[in-house]
């Protein structure tokens, strides 16, 4: 190779990384990104994980779990995106990928449930208040179920 063509190839390379400069600030700042929606969603399942009451029976609100898994939800949609359009600019490995994928659709199907159970409890406590309001009792012992009253009896005890 000549003295020229060198000198040539060296001007080739430093212009096309001028160029490419801004490509890979962009980059960077994409890949930067993964930072950004992997907290939130660290954050989000220790919301989830923080729903249960104490001691050995853990009941939790689906109203409250309905939301968060929710949120979850749009959190993944948005990772498993930029994962598809940053994975191999980003080197993001398989095994994460995978990973994050079947978390997500755990989080889909957990996100269904919940949402079924608080469309129950609602659809219960519209019940309990349009029984109560009907002068139906409606609840254990005559008491207004769901709506925690409960009327004295009238009359000779």
């Amino acid at each position: 190779m000549t003295h020229a063509r060198m000198h040539m190839a060296a001007a080739f390379a430093t212009v096309s990384m001028l160029m490419a400069a801004p490509a890979f600030a962009q980059a960077s700042n994409d890949c930067a990104y993964a930072q950004k929606f992997l907290g939130e969603r660290q954050s989000l399942i220790k919301q989830i994980q923080g729903l249960g009451g104490s001691g050995k029976k853990k009941t939790v609100d689906p109203r409250a779990a309905c939301t968060i898994f929710s949120k979850l939800v749009t959190n993944g949609d948005g990772g498993m995106k930029w994962i598809e359009s940053n994975k191999d600019w980003c080197q993001v490995p398989d095994e994460f990928a995978s990973n994050f994928k079947a978390d997500h659709g755990r989080a889909v199907e957990m996100k269904g449930k919940a949402c079924a159970a608080a469309a129950k409890v609602a659809q219960m406590e519209k019940q309990a208040r349009d029984a109560q309001k009907n002068g139906g009792g409606g609840g254990l012992l005559g008491g207004g179920g769901l709506t925690g009253t409960y009327k004295m009896p009238q009359g000779a005890l």
